[in-house]
């Protein structure tokens, strides 16, 4: 349940716990030289009865990835692959947070609707004052570094796009092997598109693919490339 814990999913529902962000800036104390948020969303928590189990997976959910905080925060039209992206793309909550509208409707599948949505949340005092309140008790907000460091040139920053059945590979099992090597996976073809894996029953993103000139991969060749 509390695996992408968020307080406008499960605190909202928890009598005497939070009330949303009304309740959450009654209990903000602010330096007003500073403007900085003071206090413990843990001490706010105990004082308004939650559970000890509670704040042990809040706890937990400190070391979650910026996607799934990203996601938990509620923001209208991001769903879980969005979040994604948007982690992908910025690789903070802080450049989420001051990025323009112009800047996030620049990034592939976000689109202008997406964009006014995720600006319009930022701009919410109370909303800022919530990822203050998150940043200060803890919770990550930046992504976290790959493991190896090395980048893969033939994936960092290319635009695929993955069609037909794979016979070695489930769709998200290839998503993600491009992912990890700094590919991004889209849902149609477009001139910005650099690959298109195709595997078997290929339809009409391939014809697209061809019409446009994109490289296309079949399943032995995508292979060979993350081998």
């Amino acid at each position: 349940m509390f695996g992408q814990w968020t307080p406008s999913k499960q605190l909202r529902h928890m009598p005497g716990v939070f009330r949303g962000r009304t309740d959450l800036r009654s209990n903000l104390s602010r330096d007003p030289d500073a403007g900085v948020v003071h206090g413990s969303l843990t001490g706010i928590l105990l004082r308004r009865g939650a559970r000890p189990e509670l704040l042990s997976q809040i706890e937990a959910s400190k070391t979650r990835d910026l996607s799934n905080l990203i996601y938990a925060l509620g923001l209208r039209h991001v769903g879980e692959r969005t979040a994604g992206i948007l982690a992908h793309e910025l690789g903070s909550l802080e450049r989420l947070a001051a990025a323009s509208v112009e800047e996030l409707d620049a990034i592939p599948e976000i689109g202008l609707t997406v964009a006014e949505s995720v600006r319009d949340w930022f701009d919410d005092e109370g909303n800022r004052a919530l990822c203050d309140r998150l940043r200060a008790a803890g919770v990550k907000t930046e992504a976290a570094l790959k493991a190896s460091g090395k980048v893969d040139e033939r994936f960092a920053g290319k635009q695929f796009v993955l069609t037909g059945t794979l016979s070695t590979f489930t769709r998200d099992e290839a998503r993600a092997l491009i992912e990890a090597r700094g590919g991004r996976v889209n849902s149609s073809v477009s001139k910005k598109t650099d690959y298109v894996v195709a595997g078997e029953a290929a339809g009409s993103k391939l014809d697209k693919a061809q019409s446009l000139g994109v490289a296309i991969l079949d399943e032995d060749t995508f292979k060979t490339m993350i081998d």
